[in-house]
């Protein structure tokens, strides 16, 4: 049993190894695999049946899953300060400004948008007032966006509403008659309105 354990243990042996046996002094077999003795003899060893590393084909690589969009940022208030909801402005040349505040603060790539009667007054800004000049008699509606840097609103109020006062040229004219030296410099007094002054009638004589 002893001889068949050496034998497999030798023939796990790399492949250039060769085995040799030979009788000792005391009559006993022995195994080596240096042939120092005279009477030693090789002994054939059967084939290895290792087998030589196959290369394994690289793995694609599994692209990492593209990161999700990021939510839109949220606003816990936006809304028109000045003027108040359905408030009435008296201003002839037609001038307002709006105020706007918002919680928390204005993030960083992010601007500020206001729109009169659904269209847009200015290109988007950093500043959250906005001067308004020459609009019209009547009713209209403001509302404010708030837009990240790819141009998406991100927040947007509700319409609210104001009434524009002005008084018409006409009335301008009824409460401060033109003169003649009005005429041309005030807006209610054009100066195809102006009157054709009148000749001196001494001048007639000559």
């Amino acid at each position: 049993m002893r001889l068949w354990l050496l034998i497999a243990s030798l023939i796990a042996f790399p492949a250039t190894a060769e085995v040799f046996t030979y009788l000792d002094a005391q009559g006993n077999r022995a195994f080596t695999d240096q042939p120092q003795h005279g009477n030693a003899k090789r002994i054939p060893l059967p084939t290895s049946n290792r087998m030589a590393a196959q290369p394994t084909a690289a793995k694609p690589l599994i692209a990492a899953n593209p990161p999700e969009e990021q939510p839109l940022f949220h606003y816990d208030l936006l809304r028109i300060l000045v003027p108040e909801p359905d408030a009435t402005i008296r201003s002839n040349a037609g001038e307002i400004i709006v105020s706007v505040t918002n919680e928390p603060r204005l993030q960083p790539g992010h601007r500020y948008r206001l729109l009169l009667d659904g269209q847009p007054t200015a290109e988007p800004g950093l500043s959250p007032v906005f001067p308004l000049t020459n609009i019209d008699r009547g009713s209209h509606n403001l509302s404010v966006e708030i837009l990240d840097e790819q141009g998406r609103t991100i927040e947007r109020t509700a319409n609210q509403p104001f009434h524009m006062l002005r008084t018409s040229l006409a009335q301008q004219r009824r409460v401060k008659p033109c003169t003649l030296a009005d005429y041309g410099q005030r807006p209610e007094c054009p100066l195809e309105d102006k009157p054709e002054e009148e000749k001196n009638p001494f001048l007639r004589l000559f």
